[in-house]
């Protein structure tokens, strides 16, 4: 007998010497040597086209367990599509302006805006985004993503500025952009203001407070009359300029010991337990209609103001009375709108009053929130005082509580040319979307979002090329010169805007329509939000290997509120259909116990630590087990049973692998009908492995199904019956006999 029987066992008797955290470079360095993506990409020319459109990272720091879960399901799809016949390019992408970048150059300087010039600045900005998209991408490469690593979009690049600049004039054009007065969210610590993706929703803890604001003298009320507000934000009672009733509530008129209130009826008892008021007479109740143009003097006596009808306003908690301050909030911005009332707004880039509220000039807001109350006391205007703990909009960078706040800013119109509409009707029946639950988060939030504030107080960005006349003041944004600046941006970057004369981008005899010829250029800079959100026309357009619209979407589910959204927005602002066919969103990476990761909680997992303690696969692994519909689990504990299930499925195809040695399928094939019963059962089963639950699965992307479904199949028909079966034909017929061919070809 001239075959020699091999040493190798059934997986069970063997442990695992994959030792990836060390054979894994080599692999990498293999295929990178060889040039593999662009193989791959060779053998793809002229199949149909398969585009993830990758979404941009910001490049500002090391990446975390959210990025490997991420970019490994990316990689795990344009693999699938392109083994399916699809030319699937993957072009890479990171976002590398606005204050994500800003924020944290800053805690690394240990300086503020104020202690370095924009231009300086800007240097050191781009230098550090550099810098970190060099180590990401290295960092990506190690988790074994392919993609086009050596070129890569970034939206620092003067082809990408340009991009954006060319997508900032077509909304210009078509009308979508306005320079207006509106409360915006402020953070006063970054001195900025934000978009509604800018903010995250955290617990806070606020004043819960019940005011008095005595009615102006009038026949149908006795002395001593007050409209009864709720807030918790009591600094903004300085702005109150109205208080809003509902149209169709009941408001109880009551007689008490603490003056003749009005309430809203259906709150009457909660605030009364509230405010310690045992005894009360209702003297009549009134709708909300009759309150409409009732006078009432300001508590601290700034101003005469007067009731309006608001349908927002609810009986869930509070009065049923809302003080109102345009200045402070969008809801009282578009009553303010319909009623013509004054925009007051005292407060300044830094959250401080101003010299015009003397009893508070200088101080910080919230700081004042205790000085007012104590004066609100002390004229016998506070009814109530207490708190109450609520999810509240914080800064997505500085992690601190935001203000509504006032300001000048360029807003995209939301509901220009029927916007909104189109939006929610492209949504319903132009894009998929993986969860399906996907559609009705992202239509709710299109439903109530208010105007897109694009314009940014800041430093690291695309600038907005307005022109400010030098006579009258007026801030002009013209196509003309958005399109001379995405010239010189095309080939010097947008720093040409600082570096350039003002003259350079005025068209030949460009006056104001005051007449001057004189101007200074704008300081605002684009809300990054919108530099990544255009990419469908800075990248998909541009580059050949891709396409527009791209088949596919994805991204984290907060992404709904960020990239999907200023993506959609912008591609049908230009080109009047979605950026893509269809959007899946993941959930976020949570620890063992379902905790969200924070390092105060100490329960923060590197991806760097899972790769050197048990290499990238294993990693990859936890992705492709897991149901990322939701929030997704990990720990040591999930890691360890993970590397158990990879040790079987590689010990099994080690020992098939091991076995087929000395067999040439040209020569050595068996017919099928040499093969065993056995042989015929095993064929058939992973035919019908590969069929229905697996490619069902990938199609779907439901990849964690196809990974239970191929573990099974390795524990249970391979190991546990075929393998065992077919080892004695394996170790013990002679090399060349039928039936050990036919456990080969098998």
């Amino acid at each position: 007998m001239d075959y020699k029987p091999t040493l190798n066992l059934p997986q069970t008797a063997f442990p695992m010497k994959a030792d990836l955290p060390k054979r894994e470079p080599g692999f990498l360095k293999k295929w990178q040597d060889s040039d593999i993506y662009r193989i791959i990409r060779k053998e793809s020319k002229g199949k149909p086209k398969y585009i993830l459109h990758d979404g941009p990272p910001y490049a500002n720091g090391d990446i975390h367990i959210g990025h490997a879960l991420n970019k490994t399901l990316k990689d795990i799809i344009v693999k699938y599509k392109t083994m399916q016949g699809y030319d699937s390019a993957y072009v890479p992408g990171w976002d590398c302006h606005g204050l994500p970048v800003e924020h944290q150059l800053f805690k690394e300087l240990k300086i503020n805006k104020y202690q370095i010039s924009q231009i300086e600045f800007r240097k050191k900005a781009y230098d550090y985004a550099l810098k970190y998209v060099s180590i990401q991408k290295e960092q990506f490469i190690r988790l074994g993503v392919f993609g086009d690593w050596q070129n890569p979009y970034l939206t620092l690049t003067p082809d990408y500025e340009e991009g954006i600049l060319e997508s900032l004039g077509a909304l210009v054009r078509k009308g979508y952009v306005y320079r207006g007065l509106k409360p915006v969210n402020w953070c006063f610590r970054c001195e900025t203001a934000l978009a509604e993706a800018e903010v995250e929703y955290e617990d806070h803890t606020s004043p819960s407070i019940f005011v008095k604001f005595r009615l102006d003298d009038n026949d149908n009320y006795l002395k001593d009359t007050f409209l009864l507000i709720w807030t918790t934000t009591p600094w903004t009672l300085i702005a109150n300029v109205a208080v809003a009733v509902h149209p169709d509530f009941t408001y109880a008129y009551i007689k008490t010991d603490k003056g003749n209130l009005v309430i809203a009826k259906d709150l009457l008892d909660n605030v009364l337990s509230k405010a310690g008021i045992e005894k009360h007479e209702v003297i009549r109740e009134i709708s909300g209609r009759q309150l409409e143009g009732l006078a009432y003097t300001h508590p601290f006596g700034l101003r005469k103001a007067r009731v309006v009808l608001a349908d927002y306003v609810s009986r869930e908690e509070g009065s049923g009375l809302v003080h109102t301050a345009p200045g402070h909030g969008n809801e009282d911005y578009l009553t303010g709108i319909k009623y013509k009332l004054d925009i007051v707004m005292p407060v300044d880039t830094k959250g401080r009053f101003d010299a015009s509220i003397i009893d508070f000039s200088g101080m910080n807001v919230y700081d004042a929130n205790p000085l007012i109350l104590e004066k609100l006391q002390k004229i016998g205007a506070l009814l109530f005082s207490g708190e109450i703990r609520h999810s509240y909009p914080h800064c997505w960078r500085c992690r601190n509580p935001v203000i509504f706040r006032a300001t000048k800013q360029w807003f995209l119109n939301i509901d220009q040319a029927d916007l909104r509409k189109r939006l929610l009707t492209t949504i319903e029946q132009d894009v998929e979307w993986i969860p399906v639950s996907g559609r009705e988060r992202i239509s709710a939030m299109i439903e109530l979002r208010p105007d897109w504030c694009l314009s940014r107080q800041r430093y690291w960005g695309v600038p907005i090329p307005v022109l400010a006349c030098d006579k009258c003041r007026e801030e002009i944004l013209d196509p003309q010169v958005i399109d001379k600046f995405a010239e010189f941006s095309a080939r010097e970057g947008s720093d040409a805007w600082f570096s350039r004369q003002v003259e350079d981008f005025l068209p030949q005899g460009y006056k104001c329509k005051c007449g001057s010829d004189k101007f200074s250029k704008g300081p605002d800079i684009l809300d990054v939000w919108f530099d990544s959100g255009v990419s469908h026309q800075a990248v998909l357009k541009k580059r050949q290997e891709l396409e527009f619209p791209s088949a596919l979407y994805l991204e984290g589910s907060d992404q709904h509120r960020g990239w999907f959204q200023s993506s959609l927005i912008s591609s049908m602002c230009i080109e009047g259909k979605p950026p893509f066919k269809s959007v899946l969103t993941h959930g976020f990476v949570v620890d063992g116990e379902g905790k969200k990761m924070s390092k105060s909680l100490g329960n923060v997992i590197s991806p760097f630590d899972i790769i050197k303690d048990y290499g990238a696969d294993i990693l990859r692994m936890w992705v492709a087990s897991s149901d990322y519909s939701e929030d997704v689990r990990i720990s040591k504990e999930i890691l360890a049973r993970l590397a158990e299930a990879y040790r079987k499925i590689r010990n099994t195809a080690r020992f098939i692998l091991s076995n087929l040695y000395d067999f040439n399928p040209d020569t050595d094939k068996a017919s099928y009908k040499n093969l065993r019963k056995i042989d015929k059962w095993i064929l058939y089963g992973i035919q019908r492995l590969l069929l229905e639950p697996v490619n069902k699965a990938y199609d779907s992307f439901e990849f964690y199904r196809a990974y239970q479904a191929i573990y099974e199949f390795c524990n249970m028909e391979l190991s546990t019956f075929y393998l065992d079966m077919a080892k004695g034909r394996l170790y013990t017929y002679a090399a060349n006999s039928i039936e050990r061919r036919a456990a080969q070809t098998a």
